[in-house]
């Protein structure tokens, strides 16, 4: 499998939904999804021209972290975030995707290095009432953005979410339209030093309809480096 051949692929679909939807491609961030990838194929991407991954799980990050400590890369935390793991969490991203509570949004923040460096943190959404995956419900989403909005290392940059997996990705496009609409509510409210300029929604199998949506951060893997083993 050639990695760079895969990306070029997966640039060649962002640039084509962002034509349909009048947009720019370099408006729309790839994050390749390196969960349980070795590091010598997070090198080919990124000696292909990534410079964002996405980890699931903290410890595996800080694995990788260490065995590519000469590349400069931008880490972004995408899955379920223990409350627990919030320091290493914070030492160990740029971003995290994955913000579902107060709780966890104030040990992120109590958990800043003293560098003073804000924390980039977008807040998880439920949008299909899944009882197997987190975030917060549509109605919580307003209140959580006014409680994180106060907290001072922390910058509260957008809304994220992970859909029902349907087969067809039209069948997915009203929970990425739900999405940004819902940014668009936050936005009306005027919360100080808040400004949802991101959207992080869409994965090898949906993310032209959510660019198509206003997506402004697309999670690949698969496409990228093929089915995990």
């Amino acid at each position: 499998m050639d990695i760079e051949d895969n990306i070029a692929r997966v640039r060649e679909r962002i640039a084509a939904a962002c034509r349909r939807s009048g947009r720019r491609p370099e408006d729309v961030n790839l994050v390749a999804v390196t969960k349980t990838m070795p590091p010598d194929r997070i090198r080919q991407a990124y000696n292909a021209g990534l410079r964002d991954f996405g980890e699931n799980r903290v410890q595996e990050a800080g694995e990788k972290r260490t065995a590519l400590s000469d590349l400069t890369v931008t880490w972004h935390m995408i899955g379920h975030l223990q409350t627990n793991k919030a320091w290493p969490a914070r030492a160990l991203f740029h971003w995290v995707h994955s913000v579902d509570s107060l709780r966890l949004a104030t040990r992120l923040d109590q958990s800043a290095v003293c560098s003073g460096e804000h924390l980039h943190v977008l807040l998880e959404v439920n949008l299909g009432d899944e009882a197997s995956k987190s975030g917060v419900k549509e109605h919580e989403i307003l209140e959580l953005a006014r409680q994180v909005s106060r907290l001072e290392t922390l910058e509260l940059r957008g809304l994220m979410t992970v859909p029902p997996f349907l087969e067809d990705p039209e069948q997915v496009r009203p929970f990425f339209r739900r999405l940004r609409d819902l940014a668009g509510k936050i936005e009306s409210a005027r919360l100080p030093c808040v400004s949802l300029r991101d959207l992080s929604m869409g994965m090898s199998h949906d993310f032209e309809v959510a660019i198509e949506e206003g997506a402004t951060m697309v999670r690949v893997g698969t496409a990228i480096f093929g089915e995990r083993r």
